[in-house]
């Protein structure tokens, strides 16, 4: 078999597996805009629906993770494409997680629907946290498809406004249960919620800096914004 024939058979199943994950990175997005529908609208039917796909994204990951182990014993790749296969690892992995955290989000909906004091929680104004975190979501799985480092480090950047916005949420959250003890249980489930949107902005900037890792070779996690600028340059 010739070594053209083998390279292009890698990059059928490369295409293969990073469709599959793009299929994943889709299913994690929609479970979080029906989890933010459910948590703005109260709506048990949403939340429910979030919960009954969990098992389906769970389910695609380790169907990803195990091609990926099949594709590195056969092949046996190295330098940048062993760490693009890595990387996907990884992003699954991010994917997953992300599923979790809209699961988590659906449950602490309908504990609060079941506490009765729905309608006296501030849920609308976790409304930008949550558009922040998954448009960064996007944005990643669209900067990791094209490999795009630029678009990377622009998303690093932007997971700091979420992080803004969850602090300013649990400020605000405090002097609500202060003013209103009998709003502190439903509230602290609200508190996790907004951990759970600013978990899933962490998980965008994993996957951005996986983008990083496969181009440059550079782990920039844990690095300051301005090494990491000139990594990418």
């Amino acid at each position: 078999m010739t070594e053209k024939h083998l390279s292009s058979q890698f990059d059928s199943e490369l295409n293969g597996v990073s469709s599959r994950v793009m299929e994943l990175g889709g299913l994690a997005e929609s479970q979080i805009r029906l989890a933010i529908h459910a948590l703005l609208h109260y709506d048990t039917e949403a939340a429910d629906r979030v919960i009954a796909t969990e098992d389906s994204l769970n389910a695609m990951e380790v169907e990803i993770d195990r091609e990926l182990s099949s594709i590195i014993a056969r092949r046996q790749p190295t330098a940048r494409d062993l760490r693009l296969l890595i990387a996907i690892s990884k992003a699954t992995a991010n994917l997953e997680r992300v599923g979790d955290e809209a699961h988590r989000i659906a449950r602490m909906v309908k504990s609060i629907i079941e506490s009765g004091s729905s309608r006296q929680l501030p849920t609308t104004e976790l409304r930008i946290a949550a558009d922040l975190a998954s448009g960064l979501l996007r944005k990643a799985l669209d900067s990791f498809a094209r490999l795009d480092t630029a678009a990377a480090v622009s998303i690093l950047k932007e997971d700091d406004l979420i992080d803004h916005e969850f602090d300013g949420f649990v400020r605000k959250l405090v002097t609500y249960m202060m003013e209103d003890p009998r709003t502190i249980s439903p509230s602290l489930d609200l508190l996790f919620v907004a951990k759970a949107i600013e978990r899933i902005g962490d998980h965008a900037k994993n996957i951005a800096e996986f983008i990083i890792y496969v181009v440059k070779g550079a782990d920039v996690r844990h690095t300051p914004m301005k090494e990491i600028e000139s990594a990418v340059q």
